[in-house]
């Protein structure tokens, strides 16, 4: 009897509760696109986004004729980003006198910044006839991930 009470005597019960919670916003989001440069008689249609995509439709009458589109890419979240993949791949079959340049978005996305990036569409100013082919389209890809 006596080893009982003098095991009752030291045994505590002791209960521990918790909660977690995330509260990180992922957010990365196409912001706006529009057409900042126009040269020659280029004519830049009507540039438009959503969230994930950004499109436009330039029509180029002569050689020279170009036109610079700027992407803005926000992180409206609360976690920081890192490029995890780009890349713009102009048609293959496409019309060769239609030419495609750009630059990069930013490599690092902190939480509430912007990063803008360019897609230049030209008019090889050395192509001396109208290609049969008056054409060419582009994909791109911008792809963020969680920072490390």
């Amino acid at each position: 009897i006596t080893m009982a009470v003098g095991y009752s005597a030291f045994a505590t019960q002791l209960t521990i509760n918790g909660n977690a919670e995330i509260v990180g916003d992922w957010n990365v989001e196409i912001t706006n696109i529009e057409a900042t440069t126009v040269t020659g008689e280029a004519a830049p249609g009507n540039p438009t986004h959503t969230t994930t995509s950004a499109t436009f439709d330039a029509d180029l009458k002569q050689p020279g004729d170009s036109v610079v589109y700027t992407i803005t890419v926000e992180n409206n979240g609360t976690i920081d980003a890192t490029l995890d993949n780009y890349s713009m791949t102009p048609q293959a079959d496409g019309s060769p006198a239609i030419l495609y340049t750009y630059t990069n978005p930013a490599t690092d996305l902190a939480a509430g910044g912007e990063t803008t990036f360019t897609v230049t569409v030209t008019y090889d100013s050395t192509v001396t006839e109208v290609p049969t082919n008056t054409t060419k389209t582009i994909q791109g890809l911008v792809e963020y991930k969680q920072a490390a």
